[in-house]
């Protein structure tokens, strides 16, 4: 899953628009039958506490770019970096540098108005519902979509043709719900160790 996070060029779009990160510690916990997402733990390097992934999910998995915010100490939790997220943040590093602390400061002051209904999650989750699922997965297409038919010929200067855009429409919105539904399988499996 690391090694996925870190080659991945589409993962530096959720990375540095979104926000959405991974911690570089993660823990999954073995022996028990509960779905793999309620497994899957972070160790704070700097009080020691172990959080469960749903601490940062819902609207609280957008907008970590400097890291993962611990609610107990308030410290921040060192992620891993995209490959394709280091390369853009290299070459306009004139950009924001100058401004990465007042950035910074700015986010962190936002952090604990984010995290200050955190609540005990050792109840499970709520399951995403089919509408939520078909959603997601149609708007992932969505996105495969646009950058597939339009951004990439762009670039490539290639002809776009109407009669390529259907198809690549179907097939992108079918890649995008099969995709939601494999998401959803992998994280309530309870056989993925």
């Amino acid at each position: 899953m690391y090694l996925h996070y870190i080659i991945n060029p589409g993962l530096a779009f959720n990375e540095l628009v979104l926000g959405q990160r991974i911690a570089k510690v993660g823990l999954v916990e073995k022996n028990t039958d509960k779905p793999f997402i309620e497994r899957n733990y972070v160790p704070c390097p700097h009080c020691n506490t172990l959080h469960g992934n749903q601490v940062w999910s819902g609207s609280r998995s957008f907008g970590n770019w400097f890291g993962l915010y611990c609610p107990n100490c308030k410290g921040i939790i060192p992620c891993i970096r995209n490959a394709t997220s280091f390369i853009v943040l290299a070459i306009s590093s004139p950009l924001w540098y100058p401004f990465k602390n007042t950035l910074k400061k700015r986010w962190y002051k936002k952090q604990e108005q984010r995290f200050i209904n955190v609540q005990s999650f050792s109840e499970p989750t709520q399951p995403t519902t089919m509408k939520q699922l078909i959603l997601g997965g149609l708007f992932f297409g969505v996105i495969m979509f646009l950058f597939n038919s339009f951004l990439f010929p762009v670039l490539a200067d290639e002809e776009i043709s109407i009669d390529k855009l259907a198809v690549s429409l179907a097939i992108c919105l079918l890649g995008g719900l099969l995709f939601s539904l494999f998401m959803k399988w992998y994280a309530t499996s309870k056989k993925i160790n």
